[in-house]
């Protein structure tokens, strides 16, 4: 592996316009092909194999004039203080309202409320159901300033007048707010690490090319393969924030390389073979853990997963071509400002070398090399004080509440959710989640009236609509409205009950199959899905990436307290985020308007995230441990030499990680929010607490057993010389002695 990743390397470094050239290209080809490409598609929400799909995919087929291509909007309707909207005045504003919205462009219908019977029992409160031509994606701006329009010339008259569904437009203020905050920040901390405007703008550029070539690929394919822009976002988002770190890690190689006197291109070789290793099996680690999203079977988490893995693939390539091409272009520029005085471009004689190692002996040791040594000679405290506090981070996440987006969790300001609490005020709090009951049978309708009024009497239901059946007469359909909200517990037992009593109803109604379906009932089933997936998940993914570790540093140990000190990251990422945005603290500090449910996506997707970023920091910390112990050196001394070389380089890569990551809070998209809050969480614990304190502790306490491995199994694996102890050795920078030590057994 180092070998080979060497010569890449010196290949990029000698051959650096080609490779420039080349990905720019393909950074102009996928900008071309994402500008040409129509635009990217909604969201969609799919769930193969459960019940609430079933059902839906059942309505499509029986009911395809109902068929929800176009989108739609709700417009509701209230008179002022104790008026009636059936007041003469009042009606004749609301069929205003009416003869406005259906002027609007591309509008398909609009539903009266007088005619359709959509007014509430006290005649207060109305709506309007708007049906539109086109799919929200594409409704041109025509079509949303006349909406806006009709509702406020219906306000100007005294009516309140609010709108809900996806026809309705939802402003993003914020939009790439995210991103410029996210490169500040890692631009002033590349700045403070390297003390080189050339060095610090490197991990920039070749980012945000990885990035701008993946993003510009999604783009290209979106249409096609259905991937919308939140899949780009959170593809950007990680993208980004390892694209900056990859560089960061092969920059910061070099320059030690160049500072122990090694001639340019041997050093860009050494970098890319050494650090570079590091960097393709961090990636294969990310790469595995968000291709594994597609073991949930939820379409959506695919898309994202697989999305983001491959510009994680994107930026791994660029580290190991791009950056030592870069580097070739300005070999001492990238270094600061007072070893460019001292650089002369030779090799240092032997007798050199060793005078600088004397020199750097007697120099103070820097932060990481203290932290270091403090660790190790106090080993149990620290270990003490990095479980406890994580483990009190972790409290809140036993609290754990989960639910899916909709318009009753948007900010209480935005017209959407106004209309959604005005229904619930005048209908009652189950109008906005309703059930939809699909009856199969060969008089479909005959077996839904009898099903109807089953259910009229089933606790927990308020009301029950006509029957409804297909042209075909072998399906109908019977919405019920429960008498609680949909996030309430009560209706979730209701679908229970509901489905449990199906089998029933099917005997008694001659029905041949009774299904359930809904907001609610797809809020349960998803729940399941995700309950069901999430060990498999776990199995997959911990277990591959155990062997991948395993490969990396021949130890047992090591993989297994890597996947242990994931736990805790995750665990106290997953409190964080219950705290902030469940249960509101420091909710304005944060921008959560509305404190509520986590969304149920976010914590597979996190495991999945934050097991591969933590993955990042294993390999890039310890991997320089596994080459000073490879090269002869004690176990403590090999802990503070990955401190010396890596501690600074893998605190600044978690800086700007979570900096990144953190500016994906001020996006108004809920889980973007959410998955950017509790990423830069789970980084700053993993980086600073488990990598630099627990793992360094364990280490010292655990000493060569540390890289312990069973001789059977030495053989078994290949050797992938990942910490290039081959090309140290055709050099003569290993001692004959070392390769005895090299797989401590026992």
């Amino acid at each position: 592996m180092a070998t080979f990743l060497s010569r890449l390397g010196r290949f990029a470094f000698r051959r650096r316009g080609l490779v420039v050239l080349l990905w720019l290209l393909a950074l102009v080809g996928t900008g071309f092909a994402a500008s040409s490409a129509p635009p990217p598609p909604a969201d969609t929400f799919s769930m193969p194999g459960t019940e609430s799909q079933k059902a839906f995919d059942l309505l499509q087929e029986r009911f395809p004039a109902a068929r929800a291509d176009g989108a739609a909007a709700r417009v509701v309707i209230r008179a002022p203080g104790a008026e009636r909207l059936t007041s003469p005045e009042r009606r004749a504003q609301v069929e205003a309202l009416v003869a406005d919205l259906a002027r609007a462009p591309q509008v398909a219908a609009v539903a009266d409320p007088f005619t359709t019977h959509a007014v509430s029992s006290d005649r207060t409160t109305g709506y309007a159901y708007v049906t539109y031509q086109a799919s929200a994606t594409e409704l041109t701006d025509a079509a949303h300033d006349g909406l806006a329009r009709a509702m406020e010339r219906a306000r100007g008259a005294g009516l309140t007048v609010e709108a809900g569904g996806d026809a309705v437009k939802i402003e993003q203020a914020m939009s790439g707010t995210g991103e410029k905050l996210g490169i500040l920040v890692s631009a002033v901390v590349l700045l403070l690490t390297f003390g080189s405007l050339v060095a610090a703008g490197m991990p920039l550029l070749t980012a945000v090319i990885g990035v701008g070539i993946g993003i510009g690929a999604i783009t290209a394919l979106g249409s096609t393969l259905g991937l919308s822009s939140t899949a780009s976002t959170l593809a950007m988002m990680i993208g980004l924030a390892v694209g900056i770190d990859y560089a960061l890690f092969i920059v910061s190689r070099y320059r030690s390389e160049i500072a122990e006197g090694r001639e340019r291109a041997e050093a860009a070789a050494r970098s890319v073979g050494t650090a570079g290793s590091a960097v393709v099996f961090a990636g294969l680690t990310v790469v595995i853990a968000l291709s594994g999203l597609a073991v949930v079977n939820v379409p959506m988490l695919t898309k994202m997963g697989l999305t983001a893995a491959g510009t994680v693939a994107v930026a791994v390539l660029v580290a190991l071509t791009l950056v030592p091409a870069l580097l070739g272009f300005a070999p001492v520029r990238v270094l600061a400002r007072r070893d460019r005085k001292q650089y002369t471009g030779k090799p240092l004689s032997e007798r050199q070398q060793r005078r600088a190692a004397r020199r750097a002996a007697r120099t103070k040791p820097h932060l990481g090399a203290r932290w270091a040594g403090l660790v190790l000679r106090h080993p149990v405290a620290v270990l003490l004080v990095g479980v406890l506090g994580l483990g009190a981070v972790a409290v809140p996440a036993a609290s754990l509440e989960l639910g899916l987006p909709g318009e009753g969790t948007m900010a209480p300001d935005t017209t959407q959710r106004k209309a959604y609490d005005l229904l619930s005020d005048s209908f009652g709090p189950g109008f906005n989640g309703p059930l939809t009951v699909t009856v199969q049978a060969k008089d479909a309708k005959a077996a839904a009236e009898r099903v109807r009024t089953a259910l009229e009497g089933f606790p927990g239901v308020a009301t029950v609509s006509p029957v409804t059946a297909n042209p075909g007469g072998d399906t109908a359909l019977v919405t019920v409205v429960p008498a609680t909200g949909p996030t309430e517990a009560r209706t979730e037992e209701l679908v229970r009950s509901l489905r449990t009593a199906a089998g029933g109803l099917e005997t008694r109604t001659g029905a041949t199959e009774i299904l359930v379906a809904g907001q609610t009932a797809m809020f349960i089933d998803f729940s399941r899905t995700l309950d069901d997936a999430l060990l498999p998940y776990l199995a997959l993914v911990v277990g591959l990436a155990f062997l991948l570790l395993m490969l990396v540093f021949r130890s047992v140990l090591v993989p297994l307290k890597a996947a242990l000190g994931f736990l805790l990251s995750v665990g106290a990422a997953l409190g964080a985020v219950v705290a902030v945005f469940q249960w509101g603290w420091l909710a304005e500090l944060f921008g959560v308007d509305h404190p509520g449910p986590v969304m149920s996506t976010l914590p597979i997707f996190m495991i999945g995230v934050v097991f591969g970023l933590a993955m990042d920091y294993e390999v890039f910390l310890v991997s320089r441990m596994r080459e000073a112990y490879v090269h002869g050196a004690r176990p403590g001394e090999a802990v503070v030499t990955g401190f010396r070389y890596g501690g600074r380089v893998v605190g600044a890569a978690a800086v700007i990680m979570a900096g990144v990551f953190s500016g994906f809070v001020l996006e108004e998209n809920d889980f973007v929010k959410m998955i950017g809050f509790g990423l830069a969480a789970a980084v700053l614990f993993d980086a600073f607490v488990v990598r630099m304190a627990i793992v360094p502790a364990l280490f010292a306490l655990l000493g060569r057993s540390a890289w312990w491995l069973p001789r059977w199994l030495d053989r078994l694996l290949p050797d992938l010389d990942v910490e290039g102890e081959r090309p140290a050795r055709a050099e003569g920078a290993v001692p004959a002695d070392a390769a005895r030590e090299r797989h401590p057994v026992g």
